[in-house]
Parts: C-alpha cells; sequence; structure tokens
C-alpha cells in the first residue's frame, strides 16, 4: 500500500435532494462505510465499554488522542505492545487527532510559538513540546490508519485577527506535517484540516491553502465549539464547497443526532465526539423522541425500554426502571449499559442514514427524525 493509497475512499451512492452521499474508507486495518460516527477512545479505550462491545455495535474505526496517549501510558509503551492496534486489541481502523485541541484547551499551562507549542501536563505539571514533526512522529509510532496533524482551534468567540493567525500557523504547521509523514510513513493517511473560526474569508483561505497539499482527506475544524447552531452551519456550508468531492471530508467534534444528520446533508462523511459516551456517563440518554435523563423519578416504575424502537443490547434485555436503579446505587454496569445504549444510537443512526441516501429518502428521513427528536424532560 503506497502512500497515495495509504487509505482509499469509494463513493457510492448520492442524494438527489441534499449532497449527502454514501462511501466506504478502506485502510490498512479494513474498511469502513461513510457516513460514519467514530467513538472516542481518548487514552485508548472507548469509556466504559469494551472493543468486543464496539465490534457488536458494527464500528469499525474508533479515535485515539495523541496528547493523553502521549502522556500516558507513553508512547515507550505503545511501541513496545507494537502499536496502539495490539495495545488496545482493536481490530478496526483508528483515527488520531493530533492533541491539538487538548493541548489549546490547558489555557494558561501553555504557550504557542511559530514552532509549536509548549504545555504543561494537566496530570503532574511536568513541562513538554509539541511540534508538528513530534507529533507525526508519535502518530508513526501508535500506528494510526489517519493520523491528523497539530492544528491551532481557537476558541468562540474570537477576534477575526485571532483567527487569521491560526490560519496561517496552521497551515504553516501542515507543511511541516507533510514533510515529516512523506518521510516516515507510507502505510498512514494524513489528513489536512481547515481552521477560520466563524469567518467566511479566513475560512475560504484556510480551505484554498490546505488544498494545495493534495493529501488523501480534510477535515474541518473549530466548529462546534460554543459558537450558534446557524453560525456552525453556514460555515460549514460555505466550508465543504471548498473541499474535493472525491476525498471524505470529516467533521471534526460533532456528535448530536440532529446536527449530524445537518452535516451528513452538506456532505460530510466522518464524524466524532465524546458527547454519546459522556452524556452516558452522566445518564443522559438518547432516544428517536428526544433526550432522556434516566434518573429522573418518572422512571422508577417504568419497566419499558429506553427505546422502544432500539435494537442494542441494553433496550433488548434491561428497563428504564432496572438502568434508574443502577445510576442510583452507583453501580458500574449502569455506565456500560448507558453507553452501549448511546453509541448503538448513533451507529444505527449512520446505517439508517446510508440507507435513506441509497433510497432516495434521505431528505424525508432527516425531517421525520428532526421532528420527533425533542426533549422527554421538558
Amino acid at each position: 500500500m503506497s502512500r497515495s493509497t495509504a487509505i482509499t475512499f469509494e463513493i457510492q451512492e448520492k442524494c438527489r435532494s441534499t449532497r449527502a452521499r454514501t462511501g466506504q474508507v478502506r485502510t490498512q486495518h479494513g474498511a469502513f462505510k461513510t457516513p460514519v460516527f467514530m467513538p472516542v477512545g481518548t487514552a485508548g479505550a472507548v469509556k466504559a465499554v469494551s472493543a468486543d462491545d464496539l465490534e457488536r455495535m458494527d464500528f469499525d474505526i474508533i479515535l485515539g488522542n495523541t496528547y493523553h496517549l502521549y502522556l500516558r501510558p507513553g508512547t515507550d509503551i505503545i511501541e513496545d505492545a507494537g502499536g496502539l492496534h495490539r495495545f488496545n486489541a482493536w481490530n478496526g481502523s483508528i483515527l488520531t487527532d493530533s492533541g491539538g485541541f487538548q493541548v489549546f484547551s490547558l489555557g494558561e499551562l501553555k504557550k504557542i510559538n511559530d514552532d509549536g507549542v509548549i504545555f504543561k501536563s494537566h496530570l503532574d505539571g511536568s513541562s513538554h513540546e509539541f511540534t508538528p514533526e513530534k507529533v507525526v512522529e508519535i502518530e508513526r509510532i501508535l500506528g494510526s490508519d489517519i493520523m491528523m496533524p497539530l492544528d491551532y482551534c481557537v476558541e468562540y468567540p474570537t477576534e477575526r485577527s485571532e483567527a487569521s493567525r491560526a490560519v496561517n500557523l496552521t497551515l504553516d504547521w501542515l507543511k511541516r506535517s507533510v514533510d515529516t509523514w512523506k518521510l516516515i510513513s507510507d502505510k498512514q493517511a494524513l489528513f489536512g484540516i481547515v481552521q477560520g473560526s466563524t469567518s467566511k474569508d479566513t475560512r475560504t483561505e484556510s480551505a484554498e491553502r490546505t488544498l494545495e497539499f493534495d493529501l488523501p482527506g480534510y477535515a474541518v475544524g473549530g466548529l462546534s465549539v460554543g459558537e450558534p447552531l446557524d453560525a456552525m452551519l453556514e460555515i460549514a456550508e460555505h466550508t465543504i464547497q471548498y473541499l474535493p468531492v472525491e476525498k471524505p471530508r470529516y467533521f471534526m467534534g460533532l456528535g448530536s443526532p440532529v446536527e449530524l444528520l445537518e452535516a451528513i446533508a452538506l456532505g460530510y462523511d466522518m464524524f466524532d465526539c465524546v458527547l454519546p459516551t459522556r452524556n452516558a456517563r452522566n445518564a443522559t440518554l438518547f432516544t428517536q423522541y428526544g433526550r432522556m435523563i434516566i434518573k429522573a423519578a418518572r422512571y422508577k416504575r417504568d419497566y419499558r425500554p429506553i427505546d422502544e424502537e432500539c435494537g442494542c443490547l441494553t433496550c433488548r434485555r434491561y428497563h428504564r426502571a432496572y438502568l434508574r436503579h443502577l445510576f442510583n446505587i452507583g453501580e458500574p454496569s449502569a455506565l456500560r449499559l448507558a453507553t452501549i445504549h448511546n453509541l448503538y444510537f448513533l451507529s444505527d443512526l449512520m446505517r439508517r442514514s446510508r440507507q435513506a441516501i441509497a433510497t432516495g429518502t434521505y431528505s424525508e428521513f432527516m425531517e421525520q427524525f428532526r421532528s420527533r427528536f425533542v426533549s422527554l424532560e421538558e
């Protein structure tokens, strides 16, 4: 598998009324269908569930985070184990985030310069430096199928000047990342990341200059970070017109069901977010009719499944009253059962989206889902 074919992407079906499409990405660790939601395994594990659980839910790709894996257990341990796939027993594809978002979330614990980022560990205060070259080298050791380069993600709101600085730094770092990638790995794909906050001008500049590198895929970062929904969708729609149709297009950090469907309609293929797993640990569950806070008193004697239309292990075997009981007594299995449900819900949402695109009914499917998905707690 040469560098140009470290991954391949085949478009299979296109929606007639939106820009939604189905496809298949193939990596050295197998194939996954798009649109796809990728569970976040920040430190090498998707919280509360096992690789077996994920495989039963038909996930073929997960995420790892370079920042967290670099700090714990450390790249030396993972290298000694033979790479992240062998370390965490995951047989499918892995995408590794650069850790840039986590580093930039450290506030006063970081310093940004042209060379990279100097930061202090949130674990023990020790000092470290991430350069674009170092991040790609860490990702080479991890052995991920898709690597994300170090980028500068600004918070919302931000001044236009800071958004422009983020674009310029991200592009400078991308060039150095590409140079390193070409030297050290021909089995891993490197994606480019478009930044620019909510300014269309900076997004356009970032996209056009990022495309000059002719990479295997492209991501849109710096959205879903607190901006209003209409602003997010406007910038997402503006940006995607610059991204090549024949390459996979990755919307970073998106995990709300309705927003996922909106982004699919715009033509995005890949998504990730901690929302479903974090919500599950906080007793908040996705259903066809909105979010359910399972610890609420109303479910004390409710012996129905979480979602009567759901086919996950939790809904097939357990009921609301029991899951509420598990949360209220602090039983660890509550976290696993809730996480299985939320992840299955999004896996199934992607499956149904692909089916609707293939049958030419995606617009109707999206509108029907959106009309039903209102909070059960209101």
